[in-house]
């Protein structure tokens, strides 16, 4: 029985990707970013459970990708689609080409023994989580931005196809795991958490994008500290 459970919250992650991207057609996109987030919980928990009910498995590892696929990719892709889908008619459909770009990461991550430590490119929760708070949180202000809104849907398809590009780029990137506690080996982790903080109360949801903006940047300044 406790062979499933790690499949089970697996397809929760899914679950709940497919519920994101139903809101983010209704144009929902805090209930969508909110369900990505919780999608993220299930994705944190199902290899952990693995792991401690020693039942991983490669099924679970497929299974997995493929949860990760619909609910950091599809859904932010559609986030973007139907922000952009206003403006303009045949534009926005170039988005999903972010779905892709995710799959394509995920599977290079499944075979990559190099990221037992750290991610080579960034993480497809990571690139979700950007798009969904950057939407939610600066939509509107984007729209009447002086120098983004006359070329909307050219500014943000640019991001796009830069998220695309860093998703399987070779670029090492900290992960957020810790072998001690201790400060020495661990200062930019603890760095990063601490400078959440201040983002979080200047931005309020539009700090996750720039925490992940920031995480993308740190993580270059500081490569060969961290892999």
């Amino acid at each position: 029985m406790k062979k499933h459970i790690p499949n089970t919250i697996t397809c929760c992650n899914l679950i709940s990707g497919c519920i994101a991207t139903y809101y983010a057609f209704q144009a929902a996109f805090e209930l969508a970013l909110l369900f990505i987030v919780i999608g993220a919980v299930f994705d944190f928990f199902d290899g952990m459970v693995a792991r401690l009910l020693h039942v991983s498995s490669p099924i679970g590892k497929e299974l997995d990708s493929l949860a990760d696929d619909i609910t950091f990719g599809f859904a932010p892709s559609a986030i973007v689609f139907e922000y952009l889908r206003p403006e303009t008619e045949l534009l926005p459909f170039l988005v999903f080409i972010m779905a892709a770009f995710s799959a394509l990461r995920l599977a290079k991550f499944n075979l990559d023994e190099r990221q037992a430590l750290g991610f080579i490119g960034l993480p497809t929760p990571a690139n979700a989580l950007f798009w969904g708070a950057l939407i939610t949180g600066a939509g509107e202000w984007m729209k009447s931005a002086p120098f983004i809104g006359p070329n909307l849907s050219l500014v943000i398809l640019a991001g796009v196809f830069i998220s695309c590009w860093l998703l399987i780029a070779e670029i090492p990137m900290f992960a957020l795991k810790f072998k001690h506690w201790g400060w020495k080996g661990n200062e930019i982790k603890y760095l990063f958490i601490l400078s959440c903080i201040p983002l979080l109360l200047l931005l309020g949801i539009t700090g996750f994008a720039a925490i992940i903006a920031w995480y993308i940047i740190l993580s270059v300044a500081t490569t060969k500290k961290t892999i």
